[in-house]
């Protein structure tokens, strides 16, 4: 069973009409009863850091995530949820994250030319560090283009990254440490190319 992740943040119709697309019957729920027999896990959200953070705190999911992680579930998150897979955000203050990966988020206002619209908004291609081609991506060639929508970013977590987008400044794109995985762009919004990612997270053995 493929489980949604829902704790109030952000329009999941896009998410599970992409899961249906690549065979899936995702289950959209809150319930940690549910989400602990599920197989693999989608942690999406858009949106304010902090006021997500609270909601998964105020509902215990984030111990739920942080538990059903160390068993070795597959998590995948999306935007927002890719940025609370961290230690902590910056994101207008100081916020702590679900602390599974390494790192923090950051604004990228500073980091990116002053030339370049923020929010980031768009397609752009993802490109992959030399040596380190991650399983999750394998359907995807360097180049080919995805959707992202925002204002802050992943920093200090080289060691996890798996793709970047050039945005004046090489941003992370996508990341992944063992069963846990992010995707800062909208794999439901970019195409044949999002849906390829999304049915490997789906199919694959993490």
């Amino acid at each position: 069973m493929i489980a949604v992740i829902d704790y109030g943040v952000g329009n999941l119709f896009s998410l599970c009409r992409s899961l249906e697309a690549v065979g899936q019957t995702p289950v959209v729920t809150g319930d940690p009863a549910v989400l602990r027999r599920a197989d693999k896990l989608f942690l999406p959200g858009v949106g304010a850091f902090a006021d997500a953070a609270e909601k998964l705190r105020r509902t215990g999911l984030d111990r739920v995530i942080r538990e059903e992680a160390a068993q070795g579930k597959p998590i995948l998150g999306i935007c927002l949820g890719m940025q609370l897979l961290f230690e902590e955000s910056r994101e207008f203050g100081t916020w702590q994250g679900l602390g599974l990966l390494p790192g923090k988020v950051v604004p990228m206002e500073g980091i990116v030319p002053q030339a370049y619209k923020i929010p980031h908004i768009g397609w752009n291609g993802l490109h992959f560090p030399a040596g380190r081609r991650h399983p999750l991506l394998a359907g995807v060639e360097e180049g080919d283009c995805v959707y992202f929508v925002h204002s802050f970013y992943a920093a200090e977590c080289d060691d996890v990254v798996i793709a970047t987008a050039e945005y004046g400044a090489q941003l992370t794109a996508a990341v992944a440490r063992g069963n846990v995985m992010g995707c800062q762009f909208h794999p439901e919004k970019s195409g044949t190319v999002g849906l390829t990612i999304l049915k490997t997270f789906c199919e694959g053995e993490w």
